[in-house]
């Protein structure tokens, strides 16, 4: 039992980052029905956007994590203005090919700053708790709260608030909204720089939690995070999270169980499973069509 607890915890902490990153995958899907490629690059990018800010001027912690969240959003929306836009009534096609163009400038950006993985420098003392025969760090704590506040704090925004009342309404019929008077382009914008902002927290989070970063990080867990998110119904955020904390579960119990080796390919068996007994995800739905 405190071999099973100590995973879960283990589990529960990579599960959290997979989440935040699939919460940026959703958003932008749910609303243009678009896959952003560059996702994980902009969560790389988070991870030395904070290293910067200890590099250079030291900050804590929490003035890193806002101040990463607000340069990534920032970031996430200049690439929607100025890369995605001038292409949405352009061949889907055309649009993935975009994405994938600017994480890779992204990837060869940050490439030139650093081509060596860093040392990510200690933002808050880590100690060490034994409850019950089950050791549980101040950092995993840290990571599990910040991650579940953030994801809590999203579905406010998009069930409470006129912002999240307007993306909903953009991802049910994109075209009647403008007639709405609803500025469909701002609630783009906002909607790439809210899952931009998640991303880069959990750069800055995974950082802390693994402290080697390096600029192609952003390719494997840009994957493994847009699975996440396809497994639980790619455009439904609760789906989002379920699927990051499945696949987080799958990857440490795979670890723990078989060589490490297997764990990529027991994640990506486990996705063409799920796909098959439900085509949607867990929690997707079909889309409806008017006829």
């Amino acid at each position: 039992m405190n071999y099973f607890a100590q995973q879960t915890i283990n589990a529960l902490q990579l599960g959290s980052i997979y989440a935040l990153i699939a919460l940026g995958y959703s958003l932008v899907y749910g609303v243009l029905t678009m896959i952003n490629f560059a996702h994980g690059d902009l969560f790389m990018l988070g991870a030395f956007v904070a290293l910067i800010l200890e590099s250079v001027v030291r900050v804590p912690f929490w003035i890193a994590l806002i101040v990463t969240m607000a340069v990534i959003g920032l970031l996430g929306a200049l690439i929607e203005r100025f890369a995605y836009r001038p292409i949405r009534k352009a061949p889907r096609v055309s649009a993935i090919i975009t994405a994938l163009g600017c994480g890779l400038i992204i990837e060869n950006v940050t490439l030139g700053f650093s081509p060596y993985p860093r040392h990510m420098p200690t933002l808050l003392v880590n100690t060490s708790y034994y409850i019950g025969g089950v050791t549980i760090s101040s950092l995993q704590l840290t990571i599990i709260s910040i991650s579940i506040l953030l994801m809590v704090l999203l579905d406010l925004i998009i069930r409470r608030t006129r912002f999240g009342i307007a993306m909903r309404a953009l991802s049910f019929d994109r075209a009647m909204v403008p007639l709405l008077g609803i500025p469909a382009n701002r609630i783009i914008s906002l909607t790439f720089a809210l899952g931009a902002a998640l991303g880069g927290s959990a750069g800055l989070l995974y950082a802390l939690a693994y402290p080697v970063i390096s600029s192609s990080m952003g390719i494997l867990i840009g994957w493994k995070a847009f699975v996440a998110a396809v497994i639980g119904g790619i455009g439904n955020m609760r789906g989002a999270v379920l699927g990051g904390y499945i696949l987080g579960a799958t990857e440490i119990i795979s670890v723990t169980l078989l060589p490490s080796t297997y764990r990529d390919l027991i994640a990506y068996s486990l996705l063409l499973l799920i796909l098959i007994i439900k085509p949607y995800g867990i929690l997707g739905q079909p889309p409806i069509q008017k006829v």
